[in-house]
């Protein structure tokens, strides 16, 4: 049976094991995905390997630390310098980032989007943020300090700390920070979401699974919101793909919903 992970800090909430593992059963492949739970990211490939992991997934705070740890990264993740997928090929540990086409599959239901506020500037935020620029869809990047901004300044895209932030209108606002997912945190000031608010029309949480504070603010505010589920479920979907070396047809795909639901 080949084994699959989730490395992450924390990890007891994810809902992957639940998602992949009805997939595996869908294809009746022979594997099982499980939680590691990871202190020291700079381990994260050691430990990939000495475990014998066929593949895995990364979540927060590891993505940057995979992305130096590969031996090889394909794809779009080069430039992300943040990778989400793992895959062992005869020992060689093969790094993937399927976050970013999963979030651009997530927000289709928004219709048409032009202007995008993207909050925070981590490897989640890294690979929205390029997924949207490949996309032509103009975004700004909103981060507490100024350090983390250079990688986004590089790639030619509009960035602010809290302090120097000029705001504009914006179609859709993304929280892409941890705020919310175990406490009762806004990803930013209160008053400076209000604003950006006022003019947008869609929010969206990458945390999944329940009604962040940041989306019960941007309710109240009349924006058409969504957590996070259907990025999970696509990039976890795309990150399948890999993992069994077969395109999956949509019958797997509800199969991994229903999973990731719990039904």
């Amino acid at each position: 049976m080949k084994k699959f992970v989730i490395f992450g800090n924390p990890v007891a909430h994810s809902k992957s094991p639940q998602m992949q593992n009805a997939g595996f059963e869908n294809l009746k492949y022979d594997a099982i995905y499980k939680k590691h739970h990871l202190d020291d990211g700079n381990i994260i490939k050691k430990t990939f390997l000495k475990n014998n992991y066929e593949g895995a997934n990364i979540t927060v705070p590891h993505k940057e630390h995979a992305f130096k740890n590969a031996d090889e990264v394909r794809g779009l993740a080069k430039k992300i310098q943040a990778v989400n997928t793992y895959i062992n090929e005869n020992g060689k540990v093969i790094a993937y980032n399927t976050d970013a086409p999963g979030f651009l599959k997530a927000i289709e239901s928004f219709g048409k989007v032009k202007t995008v506020l993207l909050l925070g500037a981590g490897g989640t935020a890294k690979a929205i943020a390029l997924a949207l620029q490949e996309s032509n869809i103009d975004v700004t990047v909103l981060n507490r300090s100024e350090g983390k901004l250079e990688f986004f300044k590089n790639e030619g895209i509009t960035s602010y700390s809290w302090d120097n932030f000029e705001s504009k209108e914006f179609d859709l606002i993304v929280n892409s920070t941890s705020a919310g997912l175990k406490d009762d945190y806004l990803p930013c000031d209160k008053e400076l979401l209000e604003s950006v608010f006022k003019t947008a029309k869609f929010a969206f949480d990458c945390v999944y699974g329940k009604i962040t504070p940041f989306l019960a603010l941007a309710k109240e505010n009349e924006l058409e919101i969504k957590d996070g589920e259907d990025m999970l479920l696509y990039q976890g979907f795309l990150a399948f793909e890999l993992f069994t070396k077969a395109k999956a047809d949509n019958k797997v795909l509800e199969g991994m919903r229903k999973g990731l639901r719990g039904e």
